[in-house]
């Protein structure tokens, strides 16, 4: 591939990923979150059991100051609420409340609705190879 080629990839794939999260924050502004505090959420939904504020911060790419703030809030506003860990004292277990729930249905649903509506005509097979190339990008970009 040639280096324009390149660039110009890079480029669309930075301006994709700025329009998407763009698109996702409008059509989420009514809930009253930012986007830091609803991909708190999200993530923290998808745990089988309750993270560690370290984990949760691993997974959602912040460091933990941030996060901490980002729990802070969420905790004001009722969504989220910190647990002491017994065998660590240090450590707080981070759990959703629940009037966090009906709030993280609608930010799936929203979510989805605009996947949908982004991945309209593609086909399986241009998806499978986007996310090869994808994964390639992915691994080199560990292997710095």
């Amino acid at each position: 591939m040639s280096y324009p080629d390149q660039h110009r990839f890079a480029m669309q794939l930075a301006q994709m990923s700025r329009a998407w999260r763009a698109e996702l924050d409008r059509r989420l502004a009514g809930l009253g979150l930012s986007q830091a505090r609803w991909l708190v959420l999200l993530h923290l939904a998808r745990f089988e059991e309750l993270p560690t504020q370290r984990e949760l911060a691993k997974s959602v790419g912040v460091e933990g100051p941030t996060l901490a703030r980002l729990l802070d809030s969420l905790e004001a506003q009722g969504l989220v609420q910190r647990m002491a860990v017994a065998e660590d004292r240090r450590a707080k277990k981070i759990a959703l409340c629940p009037p966090a729930r009906p709030l993280i249905e609608k930010l799936e649903t929203i979510s989805s609705q605009l996947r949908q509506e982004l991945f309209d005509g593609i086909d399986e097979e241009e998806l499978r190879r986007c996310q090869q190339v994808h994964a390639r990008i992915l691994a080199n970009l560990e292997n710095l």
